[in-house]
C-alpha cells in the first residue's frame, strides 16, 4: 500500500506544468522567448489554454497566470530572434501544439 501511494505522489509531482508569467525585465526571467512569424521557424508551437489544469506536460500547452508567484516559469519576450533562448509560434488549435525541435525541450523541465 505504501508503495502504491509513493508511486501516486511521484507521478503527481513529476508532471511538468506549463504555467507562465510574462515579466517586465529580462533579468527576472527563467528564459527569453521570441515569437516568430512562421511555424517553420519555431522550436515550439504554443497553444494558450484557459485553465491551469489544461497546461500539463511539456507539450506546448501554456497557461498565463496573473501573478509571478503562481507561475512555474517566468519568461521575457525579446524583440530580436538572436536574443531568444526559445522561439515560439502561437497556433490556433490545441492539436497543433508541440515541439518542432527537441533541442530546447530542457528549458521547460
Amino acid at each position: 500500500m505504501v508503495r502504491i501511494l509513493l508511486i501516486f505522489f511521484m507521478s503527481i509531482f513529476s508532471v511538468n506544468a506549463q504555467t507562465l508569467f510574462s515579466v517586465e525585465y529580462k533579468s527576472q526571467s527563467d528564459f527569453n522567448v521570441f515569437v516568430v512569424d512562421y511555424k517553420s521557424q519555431a522550436d515550439l508551437l504554443v497553444f494558450k489554454v484557459d485553465y491551469k489544469t489544461q497546461a500539463k506536460d511539456n507539450k506546448g500547452l501554456w497557461h498565463f497566470v496573473d501573478y509571478k508567484s503562481q507561475a512555474d516559469f517566468n519568461i521575457f519576450f525579446v524583440d530580436y530572434k538572436s536574443q531568444a533562448d526559445l522561439k515560439i509560434y502561437f497556433v490556433d488549435y490545441k492539436s497543433q501544439a508541440g515541439w518542432q525541435s527537441n533541442e530546447k525541450k530542457h528549458l521547460l523541465y
